[in-house]
């Protein structure tokens, strides 16, 4: 193995690390043990650095005992039922079949996982100890496995057919002045510069955060990453529309202002006092609305192609966004104020732009406002949903 994929070995190198005996990295398995005990193996694996099982040797003696071609065609089977419905998140898996010395040795390559904590049906974490395993139960040692993921974050990936050319400069310049109390030019850097230093592009690049935030072209590149919006006469998504917005264009600042404009007229008003002339608000405060779609905008993921929806009923307001919530972080947490940055780069600038607060507070703070407030986080259809009751 090279690099944490898999390639191809022969007789005399498998013979060799069978002869090693099982390892950290090297696990002996003569059948298919119990789907549930296959899980904690490729979980340990993926927890840790990686390695192989060989399936057709005894992990007592390290015998050779090969599989059948039926063995093998059901092991497959398993490992990729197992790797795909048992391991949360899933994993994938590289088999091959080597000969030695007349049997047939599946051996399955794990690569070292880029979405930890991997966890069973039960959320239960292993790690691998050696030649065995062992179960994780430290706060601390779940929060290593976080830091240590070495997944490509969605919003540091490069655009393909973007351009430091396609940059809004009066946009970008609005960010420097609120990040540095300084304008471009009195910087002296030239914009492509200031860029790279930020993270923000590469060779010409502009990267997801960049484009979102200041590409003239985010609508033209990525326009599945906005925001639609429905307000419709009744409680059923089948009732009639009475007001629609398609994909709003612009990048996040613009679609984040459109969608609050959006929200407005359709949203009741009511006066804040008794009074004749009494100033009015919103039925649901506004600030509730401001955290939400910021929330939604800097926090959904990424990696799905699909719009956010905000959907607005005659009882709630849904705000739905792509992607459940990232590895540990549940529902409870969000309420305690934790959070975790499925988009750091984003986070980190769009800070300077948007109305975040920050610091997990967001949903604290809406709950306070407006504890109407319904969190579903749906994991069949990879998706986070809030729902803020109307009062009718």
């Amino acid at each position: 193995m090279e690099n944490g994929n898999s390639i191809a070995m022969n007789e005399q190198e498998l013979l060799a690390i069978i002869q090693g005996g099982e390892s950290s990295k090297v696990q002996f398995k003569e059948r298919l043990p119990h789907l549930d005990t296959l899980a904690h193996e490729l979980i340990a694996f993926s927890n840790s650095q990686g390695g192989i099982i060989l399936f057709g040797i005894n992990d007592k003696t390290g015998k050779l005992n090969g599989l059948s071609f039926a063995e093998i065609q059901q092991l497959n089977q398993q490992l990729v039922n197992t790797a795909s419905q048992k391991v949360y998140p899933p994993v994938y898996l590289i088999t091959e079949t080597i000969p030695v010395q007349g049997n047939n040795i599946v051996v399955v390559t794990v690569n070292e996982g880029g979405d930890k904590p991997y966890k069973d049906s039960n959320g239960t974490i292993y790690v691998k100890n050696g030649a065995d395993k062992r179960k994780v139960t430290s706060n601390d040692e779940i929060a290593r496995l976080l830091q240590s993921r070495k997944s490509l974050y969605a919003d540091e990936s490069l655009i393909n057919g973007s351009s430091i050319n396609d940059i809004d400069l009066d946009q970008f310049n609005s960010f420097i002045l609120r990040k540095y109390k300084k304008s471009i030019e009195d910087l002296n850097i030239d914009v492509e510069k200031i860029l790279a230093n930020l993270d923000l592009c590469k060779n010409d690049l502009l990267n997801l955060t960049c484009l979102l935030l200041f590409s003239k072209k985010r609508h033209l590149l990525r326009p599945q990453f906005s925001i639609q919006c429905v307000s419709i006469d009744g409680p059923k998504i089948e009732n009639t529309f009475i007001d629609s917005e398609g994909i709003i264009d612009g990048t996040i600042p613009i679609v984040f202002q459109r969608t609050m404009d959006f929200i407005d007229r359709n949203m009741k008003k009511v006066p804040e006092t008794t009074g004749f002339n009494s100033p009015t608000k919103w039925e649901i405060p506004y600030e509730v609305f401001e955290e939400l779609i910021v929330n939604a905008l800097v926090h959904r993921d990424y990696y799905i192609s699909s719009t956010i929806k905000v959907i607005i009923y005659s009882n709630r307001v849904e705000i739905i966004s792509p992607g459940k919530l990232p590895n540990s972080l549940t529902i409870e947490n969000i309420k305690n104020g934790v959070s975790i940055a499925r988009n750091p780069i984003l986070l980190s600038t769009a800070q300077f732009i948007l109305p975040y607060k920050g610091l997990g507070t967001g949903i604290i703070r809406s709950y306070n406002l407006y504890p109407e407030i319904i969190m579903e986080n749906d994991i069949v259809n990879n998706q986070f949903k809030v729902v803020i009751k109307r009062k009718t």
